[in-house]
Protein backbone atom coordinates (compact mmCIF):
# COMPACT_ATOMS: atom_id res chain seq x y z
CA UNK A 1 0.00 0.00 0.00
CA UNK A 2 1.56 3.40 -1.05
CA UNK A 3 0.43 5.88 1.62
CA UNK A 4 -0.46 9.50 -0.89
CA UNK A 5 -0.89 11.62 2.17
CA UNK A 6 1.49 14.44 2.25
CA UNK A 7 1.97 17.36 5.08
CA UNK A 8 -0.52 20.43 4.80
CA UNK A 9 -3.44 18.57 3.67
CA UNK A 10 -6.21 20.25 5.55
CA UNK A 11 -10.07 20.75 6.03
CA UNK A 12 -12.25 23.01 7.27
CA UNK A 13 -15.75 22.33 8.57
CA UNK A 14 -18.89 24.11 10.01
CA UNK A 15 -22.28 22.99 12.04
CA UNK A 16 -24.41 24.58 14.48
CA UNK A 17 -24.44 23.52 18.08
CA UNK A 18 -27.54 21.48 18.75
CA UNK A 19 -29.03 20.55 21.73
CA UNK A 20 -27.96 16.89 21.15
CA UNK A 21 -24.50 18.42 21.16
CA UNK A 22 -24.87 19.51 24.79
CA UNK A 23 -22.79 18.02 27.86
CA UNK A 24 -26.36 17.25 29.26
CA UNK A 25 -27.24 14.80 26.45
CA UNK A 26 -23.53 13.35 26.17
CA UNK A 27 -24.07 12.77 30.05
CA UNK A 28 -20.70 14.63 30.12
CA UNK A 29 -22.22 17.62 32.52
CA UNK A 30 -24.69 19.40 33.83
CA UNK A 31 -24.39 22.56 31.69
CA UNK A 32 -26.36 23.13 28.27
CA UNK A 33 -23.25 23.87 26.47
CA UNK A 34 -21.03 22.18 23.66
CA UNK A 35 -19.80 18.94 25.26
CA UNK A 36 -16.31 18.36 25.16
CA UNK A 37 -16.92 14.98 23.59
CA UNK A 38 -18.95 16.39 20.85
CA UNK A 39 -16.16 18.53 19.96
CA UNK A 40 -13.82 15.71 19.91
CA UNK A 41 -15.95 14.03 17.27
CA UNK A 42 -16.39 17.07 15.61
CA UNK A 43 -12.31 17.05 15.35
CA UNK A 44 -11.77 13.25 14.55
CA UNK A 45 -14.55 13.95 11.44
CA UNK A 46 -12.58 16.49 10.16
CA UNK A 47 -8.90 14.80 10.48
CA UNK A 48 -10.23 11.79 8.96
CA UNK A 49 -12.51 13.22 6.49
CA UNK A 50 -9.04 15.36 5.40
CA UNK A 51 -7.72 12.24 4.10
CA UNK A 52 -10.02 9.62 2.92
CA UNK A 53 -9.77 10.89 -0.71
CA UNK A 54 -6.14 9.96 -0.74
CA UNK A 55 -6.41 6.28 0.85
CA UNK A 56 -6.41 3.21 -1.41
CA UNK A 57 -9.50 1.44 -2.17
CA UNK A 58 -10.46 -0.47 0.86
CA UNK A 59 -8.39 1.60 3.46
CA UNK A 60 -9.75 3.69 6.09
CA UNK A 61 -8.37 5.35 9.37
CA UNK A 62 -8.76 4.86 12.96
CA UNK A 63 -8.19 7.16 15.58
CA UNK A 64 -5.49 6.56 18.07
CA UNK A 65 -4.38 9.24 20.24
CA UNK A 66 -5.50 12.85 20.70
CA UNK A 67 -4.57 15.56 23.36
CA UNK A 68 -7.22 18.19 23.36
CA UNK A 69 -7.97 21.41 24.95
CA UNK A 70 -11.20 22.79 25.30
CA UNK A 71 -10.83 25.87 26.56
CA UNK A 72 -14.20 27.86 25.87
CA UNK A 73 -17.88 26.98 26.36
CA UNK A 74 -20.50 27.29 23.48
CA UNK A 75 -24.21 28.08 23.76
CA UNK A 76 -26.63 25.98 20.96
CA UNK A 77 -27.34 27.66 18.27
CA UNK A 78 -23.55 29.24 17.64
CA UNK A 79 -21.84 28.00 14.75
CA UNK A 80 -18.80 26.06 15.14
CA UNK A 81 -15.78 25.63 12.72
CA UNK A 82 -13.44 22.94 12.90
CA UNK A 83 -9.90 22.85 10.73
CA UNK A 84 -7.81 20.52 10.55
CA UNK A 85 -3.74 19.84 9.11
CA UNK A 86 -1.39 17.06 8.73
CA UNK A 87 1.34 17.73 10.34
CA UNK A 88 2.83 14.99 9.53
CA UNK A 89 3.24 11.40 7.91
CA UNK A 90 5.25 8.22 9.55
CA UNK A 91 4.74 5.02 7.85
CA UNK A 92 0.82 4.51 8.32
CA UNK A 93 0.52 6.95 11.03
CA UNK A 94 -0.92 10.41 10.24
CA UNK A 95 -0.54 13.32 12.49
CA UNK A 96 -3.33 16.37 12.55
CA UNK A 97 -3.29 19.86 14.21
CA UNK A 98 -6.60 20.79 14.72
CA UNK A 99 -8.48 23.95 15.85
CA UNK A 100 -12.05 24.49 16.44
CA UNK A 101 -13.57 28.19 16.77
CA UNK A 102 -17.09 29.78 17.61
CA UNK A 103 -18.53 33.06 16.28
CA UNK A 104 -16.31 34.57 19.18
CA UNK A 105 -12.84 33.18 18.54
CA UNK A 106 -11.61 29.76 19.35
CA UNK A 107 -12.76 27.16 21.53
CA UNK A 108 -10.26 24.12 21.59
CA UNK A 109 -7.25 22.70 20.21
CA UNK A 110 -6.41 18.78 19.59
CA UNK A 111 -3.08 17.31 18.51
CA UNK A 112 -4.57 13.93 16.81
CA UNK A 113 -2.95 11.01 15.56
CA UNK A 114 -4.68 8.60 13.08
CA UNK A 115 -3.17 4.99 11.85
CA UNK A 116 -3.85 3.78 8.47
CA UNK A 117 -6.13 0.36 8.32
CA UNK A 118 -7.37 -1.95 6.01
CA UNK A 119 -11.18 -2.23 7.20
CA UNK A 120 -11.51 -5.63 6.04
CA UNK A 121 -8.63 -6.77 7.56
CA UNK A 122 -8.78 -4.94 10.87
CA UNK A 123 -12.54 -5.67 11.79
CA UNK A 124 -11.76 -8.97 10.65
CA UNK A 125 -9.22 -9.39 13.06
CA UNK A 126 -11.16 -8.21 16.07
CA UNK A 127 -13.94 -10.66 15.27
CA UNK A 128 -11.05 -13.46 15.74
Amino acid sequence: MEVKIKEGITLQQKRTVALDDTAIKYGSGLAEVYATPAMISFMENTAYRSIESFLPEGYSTVGISINVQHTKATLPGKKVDCQSIVTKVDGKKVFFKIEASDEEGKIGTADHVRYIVNSEEFVARLKK
